[in-house]
């Protein structure tokens, strides 16, 4: 099985949208709307600072997605890229596909002088924290808050 790791264009944006509605069902019970999700994904696109997708295609077939954010840190004076809406295919899972997307983040991340790699896992997600930390990834000593502002 030859897995290709690259970067996503506009054209896969119907599959990255059609993978975080399923991300949010299975992850958090949470029933998104589709044409919502699609005109978000498109902004990325659109807006290269907003962040950049990666996709992982199997003999030509895209099975899996995750999104990749920045935020300055001017405690450290560089960037701390976020990897957010990690989704593999069900029946692609547990075969390295999300490995070597990590990886292929981890070498864009040296390229570029990349401080941290972060990323959030819900509380409950006992599997994808240990996949996170079988990779090298420790668990911060940090809460989340958060306010809807609009």
């Amino acid at each position: 099985m030859s897995t290709l790791i690259r970067l996503a264009t506009l054209a896969d944006a119907d599959v990255i949208a059609r993978y975080q509605v399923q991300l949010a069902m299975e992850s958090e019970n949470k029933s998104l709307d589709f044409h919502v999700v699609k005109t978000a994904v498109e902004a990325v696109f659109d807006d290269a600072t907003k962040g950049f997708y990666l996709v992982a295609d199997v003999e030509d077939r895209t099975v899996g997605s995750l999104l990749m954010t920045t935020e300055w840190s001017d405690w450290r004076n560089g960037d701390i890229w976020y990897i957010q809406s990690v989704f593999v295919e069900r029946e692609f899972r547990g075969q390295g596909i999300f490995r070597k997307m990590y990886d292929r983040v981890v070498e864009m991340a040296r390229q570029q002088e990349v401080l941290f790699l972060r990323l959030y896992v819900e509380v409950e997600n006992e599997h994808a924290q240990q996949v996170y930390e079988a990779l090298g990834m420790k668990r911060m000593p940090h809460y989340m808050y958060d306010v809807r502002v609009v």
